[in-house]
């Protein structure tokens, strides 16, 4: 369990702590897709995309890893094009946005915990 220090939060708030938690790890997953589909986009003049090339092991490995990771992003990208070009209903935006959400969240807590351990040095 989360202590948290009263003295800070002026009530034993725990619930919103951890809601605060999860938004922050949300938007490091978001930030952590959008800078390396960008990133992707920079070094191969080509779209990020939901694909794997099993070429060889270590191609596939990375692909892997990348659609892992720009997930939220590759969603994101296609849902508001979807949107705006093929006039989708808002409601496949808005269930767009909730999968991203959650994909993003689970993806940003893997990246808050790998900062953290490269911080204390576990890595």
């Amino acid at each position: 369990m989360i202590e948290v220090n009263e003295e800070l939060t002026g009530c034993g708030c725990v619930m919103l702590f951890e809601l605060a938690i999860a938004a922050y790890a949300t938007a490091c997953g978001f930030v952590a897709a959008g800078v390396l589909s960008s990133f992707y986009t920079l070094v191969t003049n080509r779209p990020v995309r939901f694909s794997v090339e099993l070429n060889t092991l270590w191609r596939g490995a990375v692909d892997l890893v990348l659609c892992a990771f720009t997930g939220p992003f590759i969603i994101m990208r296609n849902a508001i094009r979807g949107r705006v070009q093929e006039q989708r209903p808002v409601g496949w935006l808005v269930a767009s946005t909730a999968i991203a959400a959650g994909w993003s969240l689970c993806s940003g807590i893997v990246m808050v915990q790998l900062v953290l351990a490269m911080r204390h040095g576990l890595m």
